[in-house]
Parts: C-alpha cells; structure tokens; sequence
C-alpha cells in the first residue's frame, strides 16, 4: 500500500464518506488541529517515556486514552452532519476526564497566580497541546451547525483543562519548575 494517493494535489481532501472539499474547509482545519493535539501529546509522551517515576505507567495509559478518544473525535468532525458516525463520544468520556483531573488536582499546589508554560520539557510539551486544544475548540465553534453530537465542543473544552492539570502535575513529579506570571512587568 501506498502512502500518497494524489488525490489532494489539487488542494481537496475527502471527508468519510467521500464528500470532497477544500483543505483549507473550516471542518479539514477543526479535525486537522485535533491532530495537532495529538502530535504534541504524543511528544510530552516521548518525554515522559524517559523518565523514571511511581505513577508514570498510569500516566501514560491515560494520555494514551486521551489520544484515542481525541483521533476519534477527529472521526467524528470529519463525518459530514446526518451520517453515521462508526464511533461515538459519550458523556461518560468527558466524565471519565473530569474524574482524571479532580484526582491531580488535589494533590497539586493550589494557584495564587498565572503560571507561564514552562518546567520540564514534557510540561512544556503539555503546555503547548492546551494551547492547540484551544485553537481546535474554537475552529470547532465555527462548526456548531454542522456537528451532531454537541458532547464534541465540551470535549474539546475539557481537553485543554485535563492538558494544563497534566502539565502541572507532570512538573510536580518530574520537578519541573513552575513559573509564575510577573507582576512588576
């Protein structure tokens, strides 16, 4: 099998189903930047993967669930509205990552000020998957009449606050300094 097809020369792409659009389609760029997402978890992964501490095996299970769940949710913002989707989200995802981040949060150090995306390298990495997780929320917004399952938005939201508790946390295992926001700029 072939990696390239040559049928995007000409600047389209094929969502499921077949339908043919323009790269630059506000729906190409949504699931386009849920890869992006991905890609920097997966770097923050291969950060991780060379350390050495207690919890980073259940750690890295749950960013891999993450990544799942989010190559999915590309599925989904791929799938033209009113066609079937071959994997869903459900609430009990969002759940599950509101559980995820209670649980680091209580063990992390309440906030008394901003922070600025810094620490060890995975941290970082984590950091900036927030941000692009973001930048996927709100090109999704663009889509909210094409979208079916609204759980996608909420999502896409919680996703970056699971990303920045994952940041914080991975600095507090790893001892990754956090920065602070200066006042007197």
């Amino acid at each position: 099998m072939r990696i390239y097809t040559r049928s995007g020369d000409k600047g389209q792409t094929s969502l499921v189903y077949g339908q043919r659009v323009p790269k630059n389609h506000l729906r190409v760029e949504a699931y386009g930047t849920c890869d992006e997402v991905n890609s920097s978890i997966g770097l923050a992964v291969s950060y991780i993967e060379e350390t050495d501490w207690d919890k980073k095996a259940a750690f890295l299970d749950q960013l891999h669930r993450v990544q799942t769940i989010l190559f999915h949710v590309g599925a989904e913002l791929s799938t033209p509205k009113g066609k079937e989707v071959y994997w869903k989200l459900e609430q009990k995802h969002i759940d599950e990552m509101e559980k995820q981040i209670d649980e680091w949060d209580q063990s992390l150090e309440p906030l008394k000020n901003f922070i600025l995306p810094s620490g060890h390298r995975a941290a970082s990495a984590l950091h900036h998957a927030r941000t692009v997780a973001r930048r996927a929320e709100r090109l999704t917004v663009g889509l909210e009449d094409e979208v079916d399952n609204k759980l996608v938005f909420v999502y896409l939201n919680r996703l970056s606050d699971y990303l920045f508790v994952a940041a914080r946390y991975v600095n507090q295992q790893l001892g990754g300094d956090e920065k602070s926001l200066h006042v007197d700029v």
